[in-house]
């Protein structure tokens, strides 16, 4: 967090998780919270959908999405960005990313494990978001990889720090059982040689930590939330591989 500004969380849970049983559930950790399940809170009228999705497949996941900073002139970027830098479209972004995930791993997760019937392991708690949330999920599992063990970053912002990111992966030391899935749409990558240039760095280095990397080019893959919604029965899967319910 960059400050005290108050933050809505939307928490999604599994119908078995009121039926009464001990059942107990990964977590999934998302950006941009506002946007994951309803389109009348979605900033451009359309939201992800992920809530029909889970209930439509009964998928044994609990998801908690956490609104952004929504203050202007950058306070979405500062806060999803784990570098500081200047770019000729935006200005000065002041990297708060790091500040952030300390306050969701040190605050906010003790508070849904305490509250809600997760699994709090690492090997069960995962982390995904798009755009900046993309990079910030990447950020997310190399530099924070002792709390989240699988991350899904769509039309991840690797741009946003020169580079700094694929550097940061290249000397993180991850543990066993990493898992990423990561994908650009065509439309996004169309005539923008330096993205995918930025984008196979980060895949590359993934790849050379030992990571089990998922990477896709989506074919008509645009920046937006239709086109991510259309990619959750392809990255939900690949979360939830290996993971066996209890009981």
């Amino acid at each position: 967090m960059t400050g005290r500004e108050p933050r809505t969380v939307y928490v999604y849970l599994p119908g078995e998780a009121a039926s009464g049983t001990d059942a107990r559930f990964p977590v999934l950790y998302m950006f941009d919270g506002h946007n994951v399940f309803f389109d009348a809170h979605a900033t451009y009228g359309k939201s992800w959908g992920m809530g029909e999705y889970l209930d439509r497949t009964g998928m044994p996941l609990i998801v908690v999405a956490v609104d952004c900073n929504h203050r202007p002139p950058h306070g979405r970027l500062n806060e999803y960005s784990p570098f500081s830098f200047t770019d000729p479209n935006f200005g000065r972004v002041t990297g708060y990313g790091r500040r952030y995930m300390r306050w969701l791993t040190g605050t906010l997760k003790p508070m849904i494990d305490a509250r809600y019937p997760t699994l709090p392991g690492r090997e069960t708690t995962w982390i995904a978001g798009s755009s900046m949330g993309g990079l910030m999920s990447l950020f997310a599992v190399s530099e924070f990889n002792g709390c989240f063990s699988r991350a899904a970053a769509l039309s991840p912002s690797v741009w946003a720090g020169s580079g700094r990111l694929a550097d940061l992966i290249l000397a993180t030391r991850f543990a066993p059982g990493t898992i990423v899935y990561m994908d650009y749409g065509t439309e996004e990558l169309r005539g923008q040689e330096y993205l995918l240039d930025d984008y196979l760095r980060c895949a590359e280095a993934l790849m050379r930590r030992g990571v089990c990397l998922t990477s896709r080019v989506v074919p008509g893959g645009t920046h937006c939330e239709a086109s991510w919604e259309r990619q959750i029965p392809v990255f939900l899967p690949i979360l939830m591989d290996a993971y066996k319910p209890e009981g």
